[in-house]
C-alpha cells in the first residue's frame, strides 16, 4: 500500500505534535518512507508549504524524492474528479486555500494510493467541500496521519537528555 499525503499532514505535525526539535525521528521516518516509495506528496504540496518560508520548507526543500510530478494519468484523474461540479470547490484561490487538494486525490487515484489528510468528512452541506467527501464520492480510501502511523507500525520512544533536566 502507498499513501498520498495532504499539505496539512506536514504543517500540523511540524507546528504542533511532532515539532522537529522534539520529534526529529518522526521526520527521519517520513524521509525513509518516501525513499522507499511508501509515502509521497504531489509537487503542489511542496508549493503550498513554500508559501511560508520556514523550517518546514527548509526540511522539505532538500527532499525531492518525497514529491511526485503531475503526469498525464494524474491529469486524467483530475478531469474525472472535476466532472462533478461540487468537487471543483476543492480549489478557491481567492481564500488562500491549498491548491494541492484536488491533486492529492488525483495522484491517489492514478497510483491506487490511500489519501492521508487531517480533514474530516462533512456530513452536512458546506460551501467548502472536503477531501474526504470527494474521496468517498470517488471510491478512494482516506485516513488521517495517526491511522497512517498505526498501519505502518511506527512506534515512538521517549528519552530525556541528561543535561536538559
Amino acid at each position: 500500500m502507498i499513501y498520498s499525503l495532504d499539505t496539512n499532514v506536514f504543517i500540523e505535525a511540524w507546528n504542533k505534535y511532532y515539532a522537529f526539535e522534539i520529534c526529529s525521528d518522526y521526520w527521519d521516518k517520513l524521509d525513509e518512507l518516501a525513499k522507499d516509495g511508501i509515502i509521497f506528496a504531489t509537487e503542489l504540496v511542496k508549493t503550498d508549504i513554500a508559501k511560508k518560508d520556514d523550517n518546514l520548507y527548509q526540511w522539505i526543500s532538500s527532499r525531492d524524492h518525497l514529491f511526485r510530478a503531475i503526469n498525464d494519468d494524474v491529469q486524467d484523474c483530475l478531469k474525472r474528479i472535476f466532472e462533478t461540479e461540487a468537487h471543483r470547490r476543492l480549489v478557491d484561490s481567492s481564500k488562500f486555500r491549498s491548491m494541492a487538494d484536488p491533486w492529492v486525490i488525483a495522484h491517489a487515484m492514478a497510483e491506487n494510493a490511500v489519501v492521508v489528510t487531517k480533514e474530516k468528512f462533512e456530513t452536512h452541506s458546506t460551501k467548502r467541500i472536503k477531501i474526504p467527501n470527494v474521496c468517498k464520492a470517488m471510491g478512494i480510501e482516506w485516513i488521517d496521519d495517526f491511522e497512517l502511523i498505526r498501519r505502518l507500525g511506527i512506534k515512538f520512544s521517549i528519552s530525556v537528555i541528561d543535561d536538559q533536566r
